[in-house]
């Protein structure tokens, strides 16, 4: 006879780890013919937030490293959705969005919102928890 194994005991770090992989696809998908990541929304709209952001700030802000954010933006410059006006060895960035790189992101933003009223209509009480916390997260 088969024994059953017991479930492990829940974990919230655990459920909100899957409930994220889930939902970063669906945004993935929802990007993806704006030739956007979630890492590369992230850093645009970082840009537009604050424009003239220093690639150390926008470092910090995204935790990623400094050499990873110079990775990143290059292509977002490449693809004409951030100018650097000040790009050479030893000068301060002076990184902003681009006209182009408004409208996508006006539209990255729309497909974000679709994607929030679907979270937070199927699980309101966990799209309130979760209400700021991207911005101050307990515990760091």
């Amino acid at each position: 006879m088969k024994r059953m194994r017991e479930r492990p005991p829940f974990s919230p770090v655990i459920s909100l780890l899957t409930i994220s992989s889930v939902w970063d696809a669906r945004l993935s998908a929802a990007l993806k013919d704006l030739s956007l990541t979630t890492r590369k929304y992230g850093l645009l709209a970082h840009v537009q937030g604050t424009p003239g952001i220093s690639f150390s700030e926008l470092a910090r802000r995204s935790q990623i490293t400094v050499q990873t954010a110079h990775a990143a933006v290059r292509t977002l410059v490449d693809e004409g959705l951030v100018a650097d006006s000040t790009a050479h060895a030893g000068a301060a960035s002076d990184l902003r969005v681009t006209a182009k790189g408004e409208r996508t992101l006006a539209e990255a933003q729309r497909r974000l919102d679709e994607l929030d009223a679907t979270f937070a209509s199927g699980v309101p009480h966990l799209s309130s928890a979760l209400h700021g916390l991207h911005e101050e997260p307990f515990g760091f």
